[in-house]
């Protein structure tokens, strides 16, 4: 049953409705979304697309919204990706599990929001506006963990620390490129990228490994 219930007005971007991307390399998934999202008041699916093309159309539609099917495959690293390049997309899962170590991963993967196997439409709603407000609704027992884990990163963070980074996929491409002394210009005509998206690419590794020239990039690279 399609439930129309309108948002709250602080939750609504500048173009009153709150434009959502569906990404799911299942049809059946990204069908049923559009049909159960369409009678939503303030929402608007603007596409509904398989993983693989995620990246791209993100940057070209600009949604407020990624809807992302948590059962894709290195769908966290995908996460983790749209939020590097684009970091005022936010992104909602569904289909999470909601164990807690799932939930941990969602987080640190940069999730705004996330419903269940179990979620309904109205789940993933609500999970939405909440996203929009900045917004997350967890169980006292998650919250608890959550401040656990960031005590945890903020023990780890010291001068000792000598863990290295976690590189998306497409990270590692371009550090290892770096490293073989090709230029940005090269590395986009490499892998078929453009140079504005390579450069924001070479300023988040400098941000990971906490350097300020390229060549420590291709320094730290195994």
């Amino acid at each position: 049953m399609e439930l129309a219930r309108p948002l709250q007005a602080d939750c609504a971007p500048l173009h009153n409705r709150i434009r959502v991307l569906v990404v799911s390399d299942v049809l059946l998934y990204r069908e049923g979304l559009i049909a159960s999202l369409k009678g939503e008041a303030g929402l608007e699916v603007i596409d509904a697309i398989s993983g693989s093309g995620a990246i791209a159309q993100v940057q070209v539609l600009a949604p407020d919204i990624m809807l992302l099917d948590a059962s894709l495959r290195d769908s966290l690293a995908l996460a983790r990706e749209v939020r590097c390049l684009t970091p005022g997309v936010r992104i909602v899962g569904f289909g999470v599990t909601l164990a807690e170590r799932g939930i941990l991963a969602c987080a640190e993967a940069g999730l705004a929001g996330f419903v269940g196997t179990d979620g309904t439409v109205e789940e993933l709603v609500t999970a939405i506006e909440r996203a929009m407000r900045g917004e997350l609704l967890c169980s006292p027992s998650i919250v608890a963990r959550l401040f656990d884990r960031v005590a945890e990163l903020a023990r780890g963070s010291g001068p000792a620390d000598t863990a290295e980074p976690v590189l998306t996929r497409r990270e590692q491409q371009i550090a290892q490129l770096i490293r073989e002394g090709l230029s940005n210009k090269e590395i986009a005509a490499e892998l078929r990228i453009g140079p504005a998206t390579v450069k924001r690419y070479v300023h988040n590794l400098l941000e990971k490994f906490q350097v300020q020239r390229r060549s420590a990039i291709a320094a730290r690279v195994r």
